[in-house]
């Protein structure tokens, strides 16, 4: 046979296989999916609802044949029956009342394969290091359960059911596409803000503070706190700015690195205004919807501030490194060359290049102003409160209620509309002040947003993935799997504890806090309601578990992405602080462990055994100091 021929049969055999992986029919939905041996509610159809209405009259509810209810109709409404099926496969439930017949098809599949969807994409992160890859995998492995089986159609489905899904459903999609929109828009506006000066000139008006080293350190540790809206913005931001300042007067980049890493994500995850709040709402607000909770995830997310232990106690401990003077381990003899040799780096020591990003650096002709940076921030945070009050008594008034304090209006408010509203006039601000005072023409003006945006395109792309798997765990029912196998085994109090310690290690082995964040949110927040449904609590101690275990899974992938060396924000400060990538990790390291030691020993255990939050804080931080106090050694000793 001729090449040409064996192409053409090559092809031909390709087609046939692609025609045989190709599903009789690609439905518009995967249909009902149960698991084996997990107890299921069983819910009316809605015709036999919608037809009866509140008349009371006999029903039965049979499942493949054998009668699993008799009752009346109201009473299941009120209290549907829990199921059971042990064989995997196609079941039918039917529902008898008033001489009609009503038919339910649904699909079983064992319990099991309902966690291999997260379950996957944790392993694929592991192993390939790559979050997009590994959401991609756990997404379509539940796909291809939850489709029967089908490998072409189950991933064509990937891209027409998930990641579409996500961004149209009637449920959330609105809200999931304002937060690609607010994210794309905040980048938009450092962009422009950057590109003018703005960020310059904040830079330049903290840094007249510093005149000794620990004044330099301070005022790094200031700006960090200061640019709190995004991580890789604050973390290339003050990294490049204040080494020329640090270098001078003679601060070692470790400690440039440390404190510029130490303040970017902690600090970024616990402000409202940033371009993680984003993300983290829709993924708290996607797990609602599915559990069919009524919260704020707004509401939600500040509440749990409080417990968020890492991240508040890692920006404080690095204040008290700075005030003190005092310094341990690796970094105590990185300060003490740096100081006594005027070597800034170890003798071994290979910096990695210096990140001067186009979207952060000023233009040629920008002008470094200290209220170009402020005012459009500012801009955002005004805006957004102005607009959750709005929305708030809006949606008050439509109820009839009226005289509510603030806080039941910013329950009430609709958080995404107010973040839309803040972003596009943080880039109306910024646009206006660079055109108005001719620091940057329209061209220039629009390519800084445009370069601002695509700065978030990698983050979106994780976003909608992350969706994605949220979307493919609550249909396979991953959360009921799980609540049904360790609601008897976990306590509900010491879930916080187990959810940061699981988030550590996914964090620090794939290096990103949104891959950890993305995986866990949608399987945490089922099972803490799970579990003390199961518990029969509710209340205040449901509250108290569900803030808790959600801050846990932003502190611990915080966490462990600041003690791994493939850690995206941990390389970034490397480059932008000019430190040795091997250095900065080895001179955190023990920085991260004391403080990560402290948030689980003095933060989630205490909370479990009923130590207020506030109370686990002050101790922890006491400790802290302490610790600095007899461990620590005075760097500035001559």
């Amino acid at each position: 046979m001729s090449d040409n021929g064996r192409r053409l049969a090559m092809t031909m055999l390709l087609f046939a296989a692609i025609l045989y992986m190709l599903p009789s029919s690609l439905n518009a939905s995967p249909g009902t999916t149960v698991l084996t041996d997990v107890p299921f509610k069983y819910l009316p159809p809605a015709g036999y609802t919608g037809e009866f209405g509140a008349i009371d009259i006999p029903v039965t509810v049979a499942l493949d044949g054998e009668i699993v209810y008799s009752g009346t109709s109201e009473g299941l409404r009120t209290s549907p029956p829990m199921l059971e099926v042990h064989d995997p496969g196609a079941h039918r439930v039917t529902t008898t009342a008033g001489g009609k017949s009503w038919k339910v098809e649904t699909r079983a599949v064992n319990g099991l394969l309902s966690i291999l969807p997260p379950l996957i994409a944790i392993v694929f992160a592991l192993a390939f290091r790559q979050v997009i890859v590994a959401l991609l995998a756990g997404v379509w492995l539940g796909s291809f359960i939850l489709w029967g089986y089908q490998p072409l159609g189950s991933l064509l489905h990937v891209v027409d059911y998930y990641i579409i899904g996500t961004l149209s459903s009637p449920e959330e999609g609105a809200d999931h596409v304002s937060i690609v929109v607010f994210t794309l828009l905040l980048g938009g506006m450092v962009g422009i803000t950057s590109r003018m000066g703005g960020m310059q000139g904040i830079v330049d008006k903290v840094s007249r503070l510093a005149t000794t080293p620990k004044r330099g350190q301070l005022t790094t540790w200031l700006l960090g706190v200061l640019i709190f809206f995004d991580d890789y913005t604050n973390t290339l931001i003050v990294g490049n700015s204040m080494r020329p300042l640090t270098d001078k007067l003679k601060i070692s980049r470790e400690k440039l690195s440390y404190i510029v890493d130490s303040t970017a994500a902690p600090v970024t995850v616990l402000a409202v205004i940033t371009s993680w709040i984003g993300f983290q709402i829709s993924l708290i607000a996607q797990s609602f919807v599915a559990l069919g909770v009524d919260r704020n995830p707004l509401a939600t997310f500040v509440s749990a501030i409080p417990y968020n232990f890492y991240p508040i106690m890692a920006i404080l401990f690095v204040l008290i490194i700075v005030l003190s003077g005092r310094d341990y381990s690796l970094m105590y003899k990185a300060e003490r060359r740096a100081r006594t040799t005027g070597r800034i780096a170890s003798d071994s020591a290979v910096p990695m290049s210096n990140m001067d990003a186009e979207s952060i650096a000023p233009a040629p002709e920008a002008v470094p102003r200290f209220f170009n940076g402020v005012l459009p921030i500012l801009t955002v945070i005004i805006v957004t409160i102005v607009g959750l009050i709005m929305t708030g008594k809006s949606s008050l008034a439509a109820e009839g209620i009226t005289g509510t304090g603030l806080l039941d209006i910013i329950k009430e408010s609709d958080s995404f509309k107010a973040l839309l509203w803040a972003s596009f006039s943080g880039c109306l601000v910024a646009a206006s002040l660079a055109l108005g005072q001719r620091l940057l023409d329209l061209t220039h003006t629009m390519m800084a947003l445009v370069n601002g945006i695509k700065s978030m395109v990698p983050a979106m792309i994780i976003l909608v993935l992350a969706w994605c798997i949220g979307k493919v765990c609550a249909e396979i029912r991953t959360a009921d799997y799980l609540v049904y196998h360790l609601s008897g085994i976990i306590s509900p109090r010491f879930l916080p504890m187990l959810v940061f310690l699981l988030a550590v290690g996914i964090s620090f082995s794939t290096g990103t806090s949104w891959g950890t964040m993305s995986i866990l949110t949608p399987i945490v927040i089922p099972l803490v309601y799970g579990t003390f449904a199961d518990a029969a609590g509710e209340g205040a101690a449901l509250d108290r578990v569900l803030y808790s275990s959600i801050a846990a899974i932003l502190a611990g992938a915080v966490f462990g992405d600041h003690c791994s060396p493939i850690s995206d924000t941990t390389i970034m400060s490397s480059m932008a602080s000019g430190a040795d990538h091997v250095d900065h990790v080895r001179t955190q390291l023990p920085y991260a462990l004391t403080v990560g030691g402290v948030s689980i020993i003095f933060g989630y255990l205490l909370l479990a055994i009923g130590v207020p939050a506030a109370f686990s804080l002050a101790i922890g931080t006491g400790f802290l100091l302490a610790f600095v106090r007899f461990a620590g050694k005075p760097v500035d000793i001559d």
